[in-house]
């Protein structure tokens, strides 16, 4: 990932009047699941278009030079596997068939290990390298990877807290939302107590 990736990814955000993305630290394979993102009651999504689903390539040095629609389908097939993979470990289908397209080349060079991604589809690239990071995620962090507990959040991160029982994208933002209802059902019961 590069900053000027994120540079000229939010670039491309504000010409359109979009807001930025919330989230832009998480590794590859959360990011792919951020670029679909809400503000308020409006939803965005990177992968709508050329321009977008090419910047967030450049942030992350996967820009194959393949056709962009082609890439974009891609993943967004391999962002509704990861999601899958992450609401439910053994569900693994969809996210073995992105994996299926592409492996690791193993060599050795000047007495050092070294592993390269061999996917033959340029078009496939940035989708498998995206489900490899998550079994990178899933293998260093079991668990760890979540989606926000907010139903309507479509975010997901890398829980990094000492204790990992972080549920939220956002305590400002998600958290809040959820101790202000959960503020208001109780003001809710305690009012129909008293009128009883």
């Amino acid at each position: 990932m590069t900053q000027q990736g994120e540079t000229t990814l939010q670039a491309r955000l504000e010409e359109r009047g979009w807001p930025g993305r919330p989230l832009t630290d998480e590794p590859l394979a959360a990011d792919l699941l951020d670029t679909r993102w809400l503000a308020g009651t409006d939803a965005y999504d990177l992968l709508e278009e050329d321009a977008l689903t090419l910047a967030w390539l450049d942030k992350h040095g996967l820009n194959t030079g393949a056709a962009a629609a082609d890439v974009r389908t891609h993943l967004r097939e391999t962002r509704t596997a990861l999601a899958a993979a992450v609401a439910d470990p053994t569900d693994t289908a969809a996210l073995n068939r992105v994996l299926g397209h592409g492996r690791i080349g193993l060599s050795l060079n000047a007495g050092e290990p070294v592993e390269t991604p061999e996917v033959a589809d340029p078009a496939r690239h940035a989708a498998w390298m995206c489900a490899r990071d998550l079994l990178r995620v899933m293998a260093q962090t079991p668990g760890r990877i979540r989606k926000c507990a907010n139903p309507s959040c479509p975010l997901h991160f890398v829980d990094t807290s000492r204790k990992g029982e972080r549920r939220w994208c956002s305590m400002a933002v998600c958290g809040n939302r959820a101790k202000a209802r959960r503020h208001r059902t109780r003001q809710d019961r305690a009012t129909r107590a008293d009128s009883t």
